[in-house]
């Protein structure tokens, strides 16, 4: 691991050689077979199906995962996969679903499917993605995964092979004797051939691969940006890219003494590259708590304890989780622990506090995307953290903050003004991010740099601040939502004329959808009406609106587009004054303006006695910016 403090040190690792120069594995199994050539007697994997800080555990040396990704590389080849053919998985986090990613990736393109989409969504993507093989739970008490699966699988005729993962394997006595009898009932309805993937790869030999593996820099996995339509968009992601995320982990962040405590899904590319090819190149160790993660039961109690069963060094986070954890005390010795990593949205100020007081452990914030195979910069462990900024971009990622130039091009924005942030690095598939050719028109410049859509500044240190999103994208704790899945549903509505919908702040989620209606001439409908609609058109839950309103005339611009900037200023003035009404605080919203460095911010009005400090820690839990009128 070497230092990496600031930007100097950045870009002194970067001058060493040209990313392609760099002697790092040319293939997923090239990876995993160095790693274990170096660590194979080291733990690799933990996962527990339950909780509790004594609960059952079973743990993978490097060993064995190697072993266990090159059968199931081998079986998936046995059902005709290819290099260019889909193995998609729906299935929660447990040792295999590590296993079928990585060994998708060396026999053919692994491709994850979030489990809590419904059965239309998935066979949405099945169908996108042109998937031959799909992995998931064989029928489980509590879960709907496996019906889901079936369903979708009917309206994915090109589903060849459908293997079944069975949980019971990690239950002890009795509750592995009473699943079986209990087990929900799960008729198939597709016309896939059905297997048991225990079973299957058992057939296979887990010594060497039984096919070539030649070092070709080809796609190996893609993965969804959305799914709650019938459109989603698909990445692709190269190989390059996977071990430029591995190999940034290894040369920056960890040891191979390092336990990585990640209850994020396997489905999230966070999970899947900054965490597990992180601890695949460094030779780490990562533990992964509950089929659902942070969403498992018991997790949030135990979490603390789970730290000092594992004498964790690292925590995976994002910000809502960290609120819930805020709510418990720390119960047990975690002084393993060095730092808690932060993504997928931004960390209010005052969470960021309260965790560093109560934890005396540093939180490092980092920004990705999707489509730059994830990782883009992160705040240096060894370094200044700046509160607000993602940090600084890492050795071989340029970020280059653009605006129009007035004459149909593009300028480089001056230090500290704000624009679009633009990524070139081995993570940006330049001209084929997304499987389907039309989505990537406009999305470089120069034939190189991802325009990500997000809006940001770079400061005098080389810092990345994001200010907003140009995409507009609601993101509910670190969940993506587009605004339009909201917007076209509402508008199904007789008595709809316009919608805008936006997020707006919370103290727990970052953002929660919120809707403005504009009704038809003539036409009346209620809140609550509109509200029962929502739930009933919108199937993914998430993108329900939390709050709707209706509005004589939406804001709008020149041609007649919703003005949304408007809508969240009146979001964020109801929110403010609504919590400090509630918290008994003389003050309130007076406008809310637009700061070039920090997007919209509010300015406060005092309306009697306020305790400044009392103000700070309230609204403190929130993303969005705050500052006094006087």
């Amino acid at each position: 691991m070497t230092s990496f403090s600031n930007l100097a040190d950045a870009k002194a690792i970067e001058a060493e050689m040209p990313w392609a120069d760099r002697p790092v594995a040319r293939t997923m199994h090239g990876l995993l077979a160095a790693t274990r050539a170096v660590h194979g007697t080291r733990p690799a994997i933990s996962y527990q199906l339950l909780s509790g800080a004594e609960t059952r555990a079973v743990t993978l040396t490097w060993n064995d995962l190697y072993a266990r990704v090159t059968q199931a590389a081998n079986l998936l080849r046995s059902l005709d996969v290819g290099p260019k053919d889909v193995v998609a998985y729906v299935l929660p986090n447990c040792v295999e679903t590590a296993v079928v990613l990585l060994g998708g990736m060396v026999a053919g393109i692994a491709n994850p499917i979030n489990p809590l989409l419904e059965a239309d969504q998935i066979s949405s993507i099945l169908r996108e993605t042109k998937a031959r093989v799909v992995v998931t739970l064989k029928a489980f008490p509590k879960t709907d995964v496996a019906q889901k699966v079936a369903e979708a699988v009917r309206h994915a005729p090109g589903v060849k092979t459908v293997l079944e993962v069975d949980l019971v394997s990690y239950l002890s006595p009795p509750k592995s004797w009473i699943v079986p009898l209990v087990r929900p009932r799960n008729p198939v309805q597709h016309t896939a051939s059905v297997m048991s993937f225990a079973a299957a790869v058992a057939r296979h030999s887990g010594d060497s691969l039984t096919f070539a593996d030649p070092p070709e820099d080809r796609v190996a996995a893609y993965f969804h940006t959305g799914g709650t339509t019938g459109m989603p968009k698909v990445a692709q992601h190269r190989v390059s890219g996977m071990v430029y995320n591995g190999w940034i982990g290894q040369r920056l962040l960890f040891r191979e003494t390092d336990v990585v405590l990640c209850p994020l899904p396997l489905f999230h590319v966070l999970a899947c590259y900054p965490v597990l090819m992180s601890m695949i190149a460094s030779g780490g160790h990562a533990v992964f708590p509950t089929p659902a993660g942070y969403r498992g039961e018991g997790v949030f109690d135990n979490l603390w304890k789970l730290i000092e069963r594992w004498k964790v060094t690292y925590l995976i986070t994002v910000p809502t989780a960290l609120a819930v954890l805020m709510q418990r005390p720390v119960n047990a010795d975690i002084s393993t622990l060095r730092g808690t990593f932060s993504g997928s949205a931004a960390l209010p100020m005052e969470l960021f506090k309260r965790f560093e007081d109560a934890t005396r452990v540093q939180v490092i914030e980092g920004y990705g995307l999707t489509e730059c195979t994830c990782l883009v910069s992160c705040n240096p462990p060894s370094g200044l953290k700046k509160i607000g900024s993602v940090g600084i971009p890492f050795p071989h990622t340029e970020v280059r903050i653009l605006t129009t130039d007035g004459a149909g091009g593009w300028r480089d924005c001056a230090v500290d003004e704000v624009g679009e942030i633009c990524v070139a690095n081995p993570g940006v598939n330049a001209g084929k991010t997304y499987t389907e050719a039309d989505k990537n028109r406009n999305l470089y410049i120069g034939d190189k740099y991802l325009r990500t859509g997000d809006l940001g500044r770079l400061d005098a240190d080389g810092y990345l601040f994001i200010t907003g999103r140009a995409k507009d994208l609601i993101i509910r704790g670190g969940h993506n939502i587009d605004p339009a899945v909201i917007e076209e549903a509402l508008m199904g509505h007789p008595a709809v004329a316009f919608v805008g919908a936006i997020g707006q702040p919370d103290a727990h989620a970052g953002e929660l959808p919120a809707a403005y209606v504009e009704l038809v001439t003539g036409k009346s409908v209620t809140v609550a009406e509109l509200e029962t609609f929502a739930r009933e058109k919108i199937h993914e839950r998430a993108a329900v609106p939390k709050y709707i309103e209706i509005i004589k005339a939406l804001p709008k611009t020149a041609v007649g587009k919703v003005f949304k900037p408007d809508l969240r200023r009146s979001a964020i003035t109801r929110v403010y004054d609504a919590a400090l009404a509630e918290a008994g605080i003389a003050a309130r919203v007076g406008s809310v303006v637009e700061d070039k460095k920090r997007g919209l911010v509010a300015r406060l009005t005092r309306k009697g006695p306020v305790d400044d400090a009392a103000v700070a820690r309230l609204l403190g839990q929130y993303t969005q910016g705050w500052e006094w009128a006087d």
